[in-house]
C-alpha cells in the first residue's frame, strides 16, 4: 500500500471504526473519519484529533455524498450502522436507511472516485441458522418482519447493492460478514452480552441471561477482527467475498457469563429471564475461506481478550450499570 493512500472510514467514531482508524493512522495512511455520533463517540477518537493525517466529518451516510466533500480517495470502509439490537431497534427506520441508502450513496461515491470499497456486513444475515458452523454459502433464515429485521434485512440488501454495483458498474468491492466482536471501547450501554455482563459483574449485579442460556456465540477480539478487515481490503484482486470474520470457538451464553464472573472476581450470580424474539440459537462462523484466501485466523485467546476488556471497563469507571436488554 502507498503511504499516500487516503481512506474514508464511515462509522469511524464507533467501536470497530475507531480501532480501524487507529490501525490505519499507525500505518501512515491519511484517514477521513465520517460519523454522525449517534452511537459513535468523539471519546473513541479524541486521541487522533489534531493528527495531521486525521480528519473528522460529522454527518450520516443517508444523504448523497458529494465527492468534493471528501476529495480523492483510494479506499472506503463502510462501517456505518448501529450494531446492537437495543441501538438499532430504537429507530428501525433510521437503521434500515443507514444500511440501504448508506450503501447506495457510498457505492456511488466509490464509483465517482475510483476507490475500492469494503462493506462491513454481519453474521445476522444468517438469521437463526439451521446449520452450524455457518459457511458463506448458507443463505440464512431471517424473519423479514421481526424486530431484528431492520438490521438483518438492511445488511442483506446492502450486500445485494454491493454485488450489483460490482457486476453492472465495475465497482471494486469487498464484503465481510462480522461475527460477535469485543474489546476496549465497547459502550457500557451497548446492550450486548460482553458489555452487559462485564458491567454487571463489576458492579456486583446479577448477570442477566435472556432465555435458558443454552444459546451459543463465538467471540472475536477486536484486534483480530481489524487485521481481518485490512487483509480483506488489501487481499487478492479476485476475492471480493463475502467472507466470514470472527472466532470459531463456540460457547453457551451461560458458560460465558460464568467466565466473566470468574475473571472479574465478582460475587454476582446468574439470573435468567424470558428469551427475546428471533434471538439466534447458534452463532459460529465457518472460517475456512478466510484461512485459505486471506491467511487469516484469530490469535487472541478469549481469556486474554476478556482480561484486557475488563481492565478497560475498570479504568473507564464503567460500574454504574444501566444496561439495556442483553442481546447478541
Amino acid at each position: 500500500m502507498s503511504d499516500l493512500q487516503r481512506i474514508l472510514v464511515t462509522g469511524g467514531a464507533g467501536f470497530l471504526g475507531s480501532h480501524l482508524c487507529d490501525r490505519l493512522i499507525r500505518e501512515g495512511r491519511r484517514v477521513l473519519c465520517m460519523d454522525n455520533l449517534v452511537t459513535g463517540s468523539v471519546a473513541n477518537i479524541e486521541h487522533l484529533i489534531g493528527e495531521a493525517n486525521f480528519e473528522l466529518i460529522e454527518r450520516d451516510v443517508i444523504g448523497p455524498i458529494d465527492p468534493g466533500l471528501v476529495g480523492d480517495l483510494n479506499r472506503i470502509y463502510n462501517l456505518a450502522c448501529p450494531a446492537s439490537p437495543p441501538q438499532y431497534q430504537r429507530d428501525p427506520v433510521f437503521t434500515l436507511k443507514t444500511s440501504v441508502l448508506g450503501a447506495l450513496n457510498l457505492l456511488e461515491l466509490a464509483q465517482a472516485t475510483g476507490a475500492r470499497i469494503l462493506q462491513a456486513s454481519t453474521s445476522e444475515v444468517y438469521g437463526d441458522p439451521e446449520v452450524s458452523p455457518q459457511p458463506e454459502s448458507y443463505r440464512g433464515r431471517v424473519n423479514p418482519i421481526g424486530p431484528r429485521a431492520c438490521y438483518d434485512e438492511g445488511k442483506r440488501a446492502a450486500e445485494t447493492l454491493f454485488f450489483d454495483f460490482h457486476r453492472c458498474r465495475g465497482v471494486d468491492i469487498r464484503v465481510v460478514r462480522i461475527f460477535n466482536t469485543y474489546g476496549p471501547r465497547l459502550h457500557r450501554l451497548d446492550g450486548r452480552v460482553v458489555s452487559n455482563f462485564i458491567c454487571q459483574a463489576l458492579s456486583g449485579e446479577d448477570l442477566t441471561i435472556y432465555g435458558d442460556g443454552s444459546q451459543t456465540r463465538s467471540f472475536c477480539y477486536v484486534d483480530d477482527l481489524i487485521e481481518g478487515l485490512v487483509r480483506m481490503m488489501e487481499g487478492p484482486a479476485d476475492f471480493i467475498g463475502p467472507v466470514n470474520l470472527g472466532n470459531c470457538d463456540e460457547m453457551t451464553i451461560e458458560r460465558f457469563a460464568r467466565l466473566v464472573i470468574e475473571l472479574t472476581g465478582s460475587s454476582s450470580q446468574v439470573r435468567k429471564v424470558a428469551a427475546a424474539q428471533d434471538d439466534p440459537a447458534q452463532r459460529r462462523p465457518d472460517l475456512r475461506l478466510a484461512q485459505t484466501r486471506l491467511n487469516w485466523r484469530p490469535t487472541v485467546a478469549l481469556c486474554d481478550g476478556l482480561a484486557r476488556t475488563i481492565e478497560w471497563f475498570r479504568s473507564a469507571g464503567a460500574t454504574d450499570n444501566q444496561s439495556l436488554s442483553s442481546l447478541s
